[in-house]
């Protein structure tokens, strides 16, 4: 996955206090916690502890050399077997095409009694839009209260006023939800052909029909064209250590 971030602009993120946190789980995740708390080792919960604490400091799943050091042992087979167990019990997803390609599932974040991890991909702006670089590989605690993280979200950090209307201030962090289906009245994360803004998605049946719109009446309108993307819709801003839905 390509990252967004604003060029010049340093990676940050803080919270204004601890969030509070709420366990969420469908009746049957619940069920599956229960059966799986039975069944799983220490070994097991003490290999998914290493998983998870690797992706939070570094940004990225743990290599095999990795994990054996952790754990002390000398053959890639009893990861592997330890991997394999995790994974049919559904407290994590891997990819064999690729090493380090190892997501804990909601049921894993339940077991460890931890707040699930999603990536933090820089700054945007909520005022003309700007220049963007890529980069990769910080991620960040999120509370589990909310729930569209069954979704791929990521966090941003917007610079600039015209949102405010909005309740999206200067230096607000919000989260995304990519997605490929946007209707009227949305607020998103546009790629334009100048860089990355958040701004409201408008679909009208009169000119200039397809645009989006600034909640500050400093900003004009900006017509949407062929060369401008929709990258995810905005659906909650952080305020004050918690999490609120956009207006």
């Amino acid at each position: 996955m390509s990252y967004l971030f604003s060029a010049g602009q340093a990676v940050e993120f803080y919270l204004q206090k601890e969030l509070y946190t709420v366990r969420y789980l469908t009746p049957d995740l619940l069920v599956s916690y229960n059966n799986t708390m039975e069944k799983i080792t220490k070994r097991q919960k003490q290999l998914l502890e290493i998983i998870y604490n690797y992706i939070k400091d570094t940004g990225y799943p743990p290599t095999f050399e990795e994990m054996r050091e952790s754990l002390d042992v000398v053959s890639n087979q009893s990861i592997i077997d330890l991997l394999t167990k995790l994974e049919n019990q559904k407290l994590l997803k891997r990819n064999e095409a690729s090493a380090r390609s190892l997501t804990i599932l909601p049921l894993g974040n339940k077991i460890l009694e931890r707040p699930p991890l999603i990536p933090f991909l820089g700054s945007t702006t909520a005022g003309s839009p700007m220049e963007t670089m890529e980069i990769a590989g910080e991620w960040k605690q999120i509370s589990p209260e909310i729930k569209e993280l069954k979704n791929n979200v990521f966090i941003l950090k917007v610079f600039g006023d015209s949102m405010i209307n909005a309740g999206i201030e200067n230096e607000d962090i919000v989260l995304v939800k990519e997605q490929k289906e946007f209707i009227s009245g949305d607020i998103v994360l546009a790629q334009t052909e100048d860089g990355s803004t958040i701004k409201r998605f408008i679909s009208d049946d009169k000119p200039p029909y397809v645009y989006l719109k600034p909640e500050n009446q400093k900003y004009k309108n900006i017509v949407f064209t062929d060369g401008m993307e929709l990258k995810g819709k905005v659906i909650s801003i952080l305020k004050n250590g918690y999490w609120e839905p956009v207006k």
